[in-house]
């Protein structure tokens, strides 16, 4: 029997522009709403990111992300 989808938190969420238009997308090409998709992402973390690339990338995010703020 399926999992009954039930959002039971809601919090708010300070996201980059790139980012937002970047899940914007992915929700829209899956056929979720923006929630969704994130909950999706997140119970499937594991098998949806590239573990050879992951800590390069967040590095890298983490580096930039002071400037970004400005």
């Amino acid at each position: 029997m399926p999992k009954r989808f039930r959002l039971t938190r809601r919090f708010p969420v300070a996201m980059t522009e790139d980012g937002y238009r970047r899940l914007k997308r992915f929700a829209a090409d899956a056929g979720l709403d923006e929630g969704e998709a994130l909950s999706f992402l997140f119970e499937n973390f594991d098998s949806v990111i590239n573990e050879e690339t992951f800590s390069h990338r967040l590095r890298l995010f983490n580096a930039e992300l002071d400037a970004r703020k400005k």
